[in-house]
């Protein structure tokens, strides 16, 4: 997609991208414990854990942990016994850093021109989506201030980590998670530039750049998942967004161009929303209860909805907002989209209906003229919402709404967003923050020698001097 399709100057946007770039590196055995690094279709040993977060040294809750300890859901893992261990279970403490993987990790530091640190802490990275048994992800910075050449000019290299892998995703449901603990523990590294990156081309040549440094040592793993890059995306006036999760390099160039234009859009809404001469407070949770008026609507997808238990339909009005809940922000997703995405993940719900998209979904033009008058709204200036389902998670999807129809008046939210497939983002949760980080105490701090590091210096790619 080029600068004419998407109609944004990204040097005039101030785009300013950072990319996280993570390869699994090909060692005999797994970082922290003996095992092969290699994925098994055996499944064997199966257990099952539930998660809670845990405070950081400095006694504070991650937010993006509470996040995942409140969908409530249960974790089930198969343990195949000749790729996994006790270790990968959290049932025996990590034996020493793989020495195979640490020299690795330093011969790319070097290749990188970075700053290699005196010694290696191990840190604990909270992480309680299930991925890892413990909670916890095992990190270790490795080296730091490096940079990388490129045609447009030099890329800064802020960080590069050694760290475990997490385990690979089987299924997932609402109330269960299924991991396999094969991938568990693989070395991994994760290379982290500065946000001098400032076109989506860029981006891609950048990341194939560092892939490619890391596969000339020789010590790299191949196939699909064994590189995966996430991109920081901010433009001026917006936020720093995280996107996590592009599996392949000819998505970058679309997922940032896509971001970009969804932060511009989102920008002009909140200017829109001055223009009209709204206000924050203007926005209430005050819902009304539609739920008889539906029970004997049309609608196959609201009757699916309320067809058990104690379930609801709540409308919201939203003042002054005709229109603007239909505003496009990427292609096929909308504002409206951007809200059902925060329902669904902090809620549970299946999504949302919006009046910019009705009649529709069965909802006639007379049972909309009737919401409309329900709610005391005017249909030549307000829009509206409709949640159906279980009633608790219905009124937490309306108080999550109201909060993410607040924040529009604001601009763009920092958050972590996920890749599609077609390039385009969707809402995960709220960007992590220090509090996630505490020491390890089960590893012993490792001196990085000068034997240490003429040993590394012989994996160094011989295309990149040092």
């Amino acid at each position: 997609m080029s600068k004419r399709e998407t109609g944004v100057d990204y040097r005039k946007a101030g785009l300013r991208v950072g990319l996280e770039i993570h390869v699994q590196l090909d060692t005999r055995e797994k970082l922290f414990c003996n095992c092969p690094t290699k994925l098994v279709e055996e499944e064997d040993d199966v257990f099952a854990r539930e998660l809670r977060p845990s405070r950081s040294e400095m006694g504070e809750v991650d937010q993006a942990a509470v996040l995942e300890w409140k969908k409530g859901r249960r974790f089930r893992y198969s343990s195949p016994r000749e790729s996994s261990c006790l270790v990968e279970a959290d049932e025996e403490p990590p034996h020493p850093m793989n020495m195979e993987a640490l020299k690795i990790a330093l011969a790319i530091a070097l290749s990188l021109n970075m700053r290699i640190v005196d010694e290696v802490y191990t840190m604990r990275k909270i992480v309680i989506d299930g991925s890892n048994v413990s909670g916890f992800q095992r990190t270790s910075l490795i080296a730091l201030n490096g940079w990388l050449e490129d045609e447009e000019g030099r890329i800064g290299i802020q960080t590069l980590c050694l760290e475990e892998d997490a385990a690979r995703k089987i299924s997932e449901s609402e109330f269960e998670v299924h991991y396999k603990l094969d991938r568990m523990g693989i070395p991994l590294i994760e290379i982290a530039t500065a946000p001098d990156i400032h076109s989506p081309e860029q981006a891609r040549r950048v990341a194939f750049k560092i892939g490619q440094l890391v596969r000339l040592t020789g010590k790299a793993k191949r196939g699909l998942g064994s590189i995966r890059q996430d991109v920081n995306v901010s433009i001026e006036g917006g936020g720093k967004v995280e996107i996590k999760g592009i599996q392949h390099l000819y998505l970058i160039p679309k997922v940032i161009e896509y971001e970009v234009l969804r932060q511009t859009r989102l920008l002009w809404l909140r200017d829109e929303l001055a223009r009209r001469g709204l206000a924050k407070d203007s926005i209430r949770v005050e819902p009304v209860d539609l739920t008889e008026f539906f029970k004997n609507t049309q609608s196959k997808l609201i009757k699916k909805m309320i067809s058990g238990g104690d379930t609801v339909v709540y409308a919201l009005k939203l003042e002054g907002f005709k229109g603007l809940i239909g505003l496009e922000l990427q292609p096929g997703r909308r504002f409206g989209t951007e809200l059902a995405d925060y329902a669904r993940v902090w809620a549970g719900v299946g999504g949302l209906i919006h009046s910019d998209e009705l009649p529709g979904y069965g909802i006639s033009s007379g049972e909309v003229a009737e919401i409309y008058k329900r709610l005391g709204g005017d249909p030549e200036r307000d829009a509206f919402i409709i949640v159906a389902g279980e009633r608790g998670k219905v009124q937490k999807a309306i108080e999550v709404v109201v909060e993410r129809v607040r924040v529009a008046f604001d601009g763009v939210p920092e958050e972590t967003r996920g890749a599609n497939p077609d390039g385009t983002t969707r809402y995960m949760r709220p960007r992590p923050g220090k509090a996630r980080m505490y020491p390890e105490t089960d590893i012993p701090p490792i001196l990085i020698t000068n034997e240490l590091i003429e040993s590394a210096r012989r994996l160094v790619p011989e295309s990149f001097d040092v």
